[in-house]
């Protein structure tokens, strides 16, 4: 609801018609169907979809539909809700983003449905400094941490990395899905969002 509320076009696919009771003040379109039904995406116009989320109560299910979604249809933004953290290393091999079921938050999915997000965490009291995180696009894969810095605006000071979150970044190599925190002035907010769109040069 949070991401219709935002603006963004909405569908909601489920078996269950009770489902769509939970959907109060809902802007987006609902359809009754599985997920992984070929006609049901097609409806759904999942081929010009920006993102999936496959929150089902299933984890082959999820994970299934969150590859049908990316191999088939191009959508570029997938996440698969799981239930047995154990699974999340053979899923993220499988270059599907997961989030367990104890951490499934809507924070949580819009870091992966929509990793263009503008979204700061934390703001000093001056307002001068901003902490932001952001999932590193996948052109900048294998570069050094610490190239992501730039100038006196944008400083790399942590990442998550398979649901795991380092400070001692040191020389390490960034890698597709990791979650870079970035502590940034106002200007960096810019220069951030300036490089990870164009990529590092």
């Amino acid at each position: 609801m949070q991401l219709s509320d935002e603006g963004h076009s909405v569908v909601v696919i489920d078996k269950n018609r009770d489902s769509f009771r939970r959907l109060v003040r809902f802007n987006g379109q609902t359809l009754l169907g599985s997920g992984f039904d070929r006609d049901m995406l097609a409806k759904a116009e999942t081929s010009q979809a920006g993102a999936l989320a496959a929150v089902t109560r299933g984890d082959n299910t999820n994970i299934l539909c969150a590859r049908i979604a990316r191999d088939n249809y191009g959508v570029k933004n997938v996440v698969a809700r799981i239930y047995d953290p154990k699974r999340a290393d053979i899923y993220m091999k499988l270059g599907i983003p997961t989030v367990a079921t104890s951490l499934w938050t809507t924070q949580q999915v819009k870091r992966w449905i929509t990793p263009s997000d503008e979204a700061i965490e934390w703001t000093d009291s001056a307002g001068t400094l901003h902490l932001v995180e952001r999932i590193l696009p996948d052109e900048l894969a294998g570069r050094k941490v610490h190239e992501l810095n730039i100038g006196d605006s944008v400083r790399v000071v942590g990442l998550i990395r398979g649901g795991v979150g380092r400070v001692q970044i040191g020389d390490l190599f960034a890698q597709e899905d990791d979650i870079v925190e970035f502590l940034v002035t106002p200007q960096g907010l810019e220069d951030l969002k300036a490089m990870l769109e164009a990529g590092l040069a």
